[in-house]
């Protein structure tokens, strides 16, 4: 069985956080976006924890800037309320060696068309630079 202790010290060594308790919402402490992903892929591969049931955008957000297309559709994360993760359940997780949240109904679309948008406005950028190099 881990404790608490240990997975406050594992978080700890992770995200170089000090003020780090058992109920401390690790996302609200500045461990977002790729850190918080990182902490998660670090927690499953650390403890073997079953990832099938994990919904990151429940959890944390996307990274940087989202582009054009975040302006005009809203990323997945910002269609859900926010489930805090925390040291207790990380180790409630890691003694089950499963992650273990009953997320509530929602609906995500099936294509991220802010990203669609980011892909196309590149290509069209990328295509008017050959063909400005092309005529030059």
């Amino acid at each position: 069985m881990f404790t608490t202790d240990e997975i406050i010290e594992f978080v700890k060594k992770i995200t170089c956080l000090e003020n780090i308790t058992g109920d401390t919402d690790i996302f609200n402490n500045g461990i977002t976006g790729d850190d918080f992903h990182k902490l998660i892929e670090e927690f499953a591969k650390t403890y073997s924890i079953d990832m099938t049931n994990y919904l990151w955008y429940f959890h944390a957000e996307e990274e940087g800037w989202k582009g054009f297309g975040g302006l005009f559709f809203d990323p997945p994360y910002k269609k859900v309320k926010r489930i805090p993760v925390t040291p207790l359940l990380l180790t409630e997780f890691a003694n089950k060696s499963k992650w273990e949240i009953k997320y509530p109904k929602h609906q995500i679309p099936q294509r991220r068309y802010d990203l669609l948008i980011n892909t196309i406005i590149f290509v069209i950028v990328v295509v008017c630079l050959i063909v400005i190099a092309a005529k030059a």
